[in-house]
């Protein structure tokens, strides 16, 4: 079992920026991919971006690219996502989730664990 707690959600303007973290306990961290996902009101889920076992490989949706950061802190058990130029559209709850396999993450199927969630809300 792992569990997932993220942190650092709250109200930006847009332009600002927001650090989101993840804090994992349970089984060893790194033999997960992380992965943050995010669900706007009445819209599906979708992949924002991950990270390898050994933070060696990043992957990015088309809409953060540029402006998201994924990053892993092994010694930690956390993975964050540093999120700037902040837009109105990126608006969303943010969730962070971990398996061992990345097509798994990145593809959204099936994913092992999920955190509870963080509201961002960026204001124009």
């Amino acid at each position: 079992q792992v569990q997932l707690v993220e942190s650092g959600g709250g109200l930006v303007q847009a332009g600002g920026s927001l650090r989101l973290s993840c804090a994992a306990s349970g089984r060893s961290f790194t033999a997960y991919v992380m992965g943050w996902f995010r669900q706007a009101p009445g819209k599906e889920r979708e992949f924002v971006a991950a990270i390898g076992r050994i933070a060696l490989n990043t992957y990015y949706a088309d809409s953060v690219k540029g402006r998201f950061t994924i990053f892993r802190d092994n010694a930690k058990n956390t993975v964050y996502l540093q999120m700037n130029s902040l837009k109105p559209e990126d608006t969303a709850v943010y969730y962070c989730a971990a398996d061992p396999h990345l097509t798994t993450v990145l593809h959204d199927t099936g994913v092992d664990y999920w955190g509870q969630g963080t509201q961002v809300t960026v204001s124009s």
